[in-house]
């Protein structure tokens, strides 16, 4: 058998096991909050003092009033961005604070 397949296999196993559980969502949710500095970069992560997903909700708080506002102003772009690395349509909306 190929790695691949052994992959495929794996992958199979663990998403059977998420959702045997109802662990799908906090998975997620946990996915996103990884995301976040990760997409966003050194420079923003600095000024981000919590990342909280609640009801497919992203909240995002914020040290800096100046990069809130940028931010605020892009919204969709940040959900859009998160869900594409995602590889599901999760994120309904994305509140900084």
């Amino acid at each position: 058998m190929s790695d691949q397949h052994h992959q495929s296999d794996l992958k199979k196993a663990l998403e059977a096991m998420l959702d045997h559980y109802k662990l799908r969502g906090k998975y997620t949710q946990a996915r996103v909050r990884q995301l976040w500095p990760k997409l966003m970069g050194p420079a923003i992560n600095k000024y981000t003092t919590e990342v909280k997903v609640y009801r497919k909700n992203l909240y995002v708080t914020l040290s800096s009033a100046a990069l809130r506002q940028e931010l605020s102003m892009g919204t969709e772009r940040i959900r859009d961005l998160i869900n594409e690395e995602l590889g599901e349509e999760y994120l309904e909306k994305v509140v900084i604070r």
